[in-house]
């Protein structure tokens, strides 16, 4: 079988597609037909080293995935061969099948096709944990989402809206904030010309935001720290833009909450809370409430091109790879 190698820590430049033999899944695993994959940051910062995670060399990246299960674990009960999933794994999945943790699977619903199936665990998964396990968004309140034209970011837009929330989008360019916009976003602020903090301020009158969503980093957080209103509830999603150092004082005068997120870790350590989410996110896809954007598709050969497109901020909402 074919997949995505990553043999040496660096750029996309530096994968290859190689010919592998795959073991048998583990006991508590199955083995995956990947239907499609999707790309996400996180995906772009293990091939450098620079995640959390780091597995050793060589491995295929890729983790949000769809397919069929080819072979199950001899402790796997709930699923069997044939069934068609979608999920979520660290690495693995930018190939043409892959062992994949059995509790990190999830039936797909008849109503998504493979490629909105991978695109949907880890980006509404986040997004959604986030807005109602950390921030505890409530119904009138104002969510401001930073790098709001990304997948966890349109992610954020939706659910935003659908827990009753006044969404600003904020995103670098015009064309992707019309985006977010016809997903639904309430105002919008271009941060690579407009100040975010006065323009926060201004589209609240001066209160700041309830919540701030932010998977950017950099400057930006700073900024929108500052337009963040007392009591209000501070996300970090994730860094693309640098870590920020922000001046201790600002959540003291604010009363506010920094808060992480970590979705990974979450649904690994707490799997029934998990599991009650994905269904909630599954039942709101199937009425027509929650539907992924995908921006376009790679082949295996083109899956460094995918991550240098997702790393360089090329993307709007989200890609696939689809072996």
């Amino acid at each position: 079988m074919k997949a995505v190698l990553c043999k040496e820590l660096g750029p996309p430049s530096n994968l290859v597609v190689e010919d592998i033999t795959l073991p048998s899944p583990g006991p508590k695993e199955v083995r995956v037909e990947v239907k499609a994959c999707s790309v996400n940051y996180p995906d772009t910062l293990i091939i450098q080293g620079l995640y959390q995670y780091k597995p050793e060399l060589p491995f295929s990246p890729g983790g949000d995935f769809a397919g069929v299960i080819k072979e199950v674990g001899a402790e796997v009960k709930h699923l069997k061969v044939g069934d068609e999933v979608f999920g979520a794994s660290s690495i693995g999945c930018f190939a043409e099948e892959a062992n994949v943790d059995s509790k990190m699977c999830f039936p797909k619903p008849p109503s998504m096709d493979f490629k909105t199936a991978a695109s949907f665990m880890m980006a509404y998964g986040t997004s959604y944990h986030a807005l109602k396990d950390r921030a505890r968004l409530k119904e009138g309140e104002t969510l401001c989402i930073l790098g709001a034209s990304g997948g966890v970011g349109m992610a954020a837009i939706e659910l935003g809206k659908l827990m009753g929330a006044r969404v600003i989008a904020c995103a670098s360019t015009d064309e992707k904030l019309e985006l977010c916009k016809k997903l639904g976003a309430d105002e919008v602020i271009n941060y690579t010309n407009e100040n975010l903090k006065e323009r926060i301020k201004e589209l609240t009158g001066g209160k700041g935001s309830d919540v701030v969503y932010d998977p950017v980093g950099g400057d930006y957080t700073e900024a929108a720290l500052r337009a963040t209103a007392w009591e209000g509830r501070f996300l970090i999603v994730g860094f693309p833009a640098g870590i920020a150092k922000v001046p201790m004082n600002l959540p003291l005068l604010k009363g506010c909450d920094i808060v992480g997120v970590f979705w990974g870790r979450f649904a690994q350590t707490n799997q029934g809370a998990n599991m009650k989410n994905t269904m909630q996110m599954i039942q709101w896809h199937g009425e027509g409430k929650l539907k992924p954007h995908i921006d376009r598709e790679y082949s295996l050969d083109e899956a460094s091109q995918a991550l240098d497109d997702m790393m360089n901020r090329r993307v709007k909402g989200k890609v696939v790879v689809v072996p």
